[in-house]
């Protein structure tokens, strides 16, 4: 076990690579009672420095548990990006949550690791006790229109930004070049937040390492943003089997994710009719930013098993 610390990143807990199933995770913790499991988005090149400091506030009265995934953020690296899977990325979690001895944990998956908690949960429920899917995808299908709905929007508000990909694209430049990436970051406040001013807070995301750039695509095809390819194309459709997870489940969608829709979010509804659905009015995809207060009242009642009308 390594460990280490940075006085620069003072928001972080204690930290260290912990072993498991052959790979070294890099796991913070913070706080003490039922241990939450953090799963981070932002595709799956993201590190757990989404969730900070936000989640501070929950770990007044339970174990926070920030998890980087394998080649993310702080923890070790594979020989060759091609060895990251989706199903890879399962096993390591479910071998990290044995590891530490702390399962079953409440699950809160976010974004990409929305799915990473959805196939957890049906391939290894014994180390899930809540499941809280927040912001999430069910489906390369969803994926795909999460990228139609961008470049609808930014054609539509950011239309200058629009004709600068468009002309980049004619030159047969790829989505994830350099070039194409510094101009879809402008959706990112666009398209993300109720408040664009609230991306400003999303702190640890300016970290050195806080995305793995180079894992991008190629874990999503070259061309993302227009086709979704690569380990993204693979994964599967979780829908038909939303209905067979047993643990209690929570849906948190934003009334202003204006990628993934509303309407998108709404379709978990449907397709697991046991589990609780809330909508929160002033956030896109960042709840734990935007709301945060409104999510960790939700959070607290939804581990402790209380519930109230959908």
């Amino acid at each position: 076990m390594t460990t280490a610390a940075d006085p620069s990143r003072s928001f972080h807990p204690p930290g260290s690579q912990i072993a498991a199933g052959g790979r070294k995770l890099w796991v913070e913790r913070e706080g003490s009672g039922d241990p939450v499991l953090l799963l981070a988005g932002l595709g799956p090149s993201g590190s757990h420095v989404v969730f900070h400091p936000a989640f501070s506030e929950l770990a007044r009265d339970h174990e926070i548990l920030y998890v980087d995934l394998h080649g993310r953020g702080r923890s070790d690296r594979p020989a060759e990006l091609a060895e990251i899977t989706f199903d890879s990325d399962v096993a390591d979690i479910a071998a990290l949550i044995d590891a530490l001895g702390r399962g079953p944990v409440h699950l809160y998956g976010f974004s990409y690791g929305g799915l990473l908690a959805q196939a957890l949960a049906l391939r290894h429920p014994r180390l899930v006790r809540t499941l809280v899917l927040a912001n999430t995808l069910h489906s390369p299908e969803m994926w795909q229109a999460n990228h139609a709905n961008i470049n609808r929007e930014l054609a539509n508000q950011y239309p200058e930004l629009w004709e600068q990909i468009l002309e980049l694209r004619k030159r047969g430049l790829p989505s994830t070049a350099p070039e194409m990436q510094r101009l879809f970051a402008a959706s990112m406040r666009l398209v993300r937040f109720y408040d664009p001013d609230n991306s400003d807070r999303l702190a640890g995301l300016s970290e050195p390492g806080a995305r793995n750039v180079e894992l991008y695509p190629v874990f999503c095809g070259a061309d993302v943003d227009f086709i979704i390819g690569g380990e993204v194309a693979r994964i599967p459709d979780f829908r038909p089997d939303l209905n067979r997870i047993a643990c209690p489940m929570l849906i948190v969608a934003g009334r202003y994710d204006r990628a993934l829709y509303p309407r998108l979010q709404r379709e978990f509804a449907s397709f697991a009719p046991r589990a609780r659905w809330v909508m929160l009015e002033r956030s896109g995809a960042f709840a734990h930013v935007e709301e945060p207060a409104a999510l960790f009242a939700l959070l607290r009642e939804f581990f402790a098993g209380k519930t109230t009308t959908r």
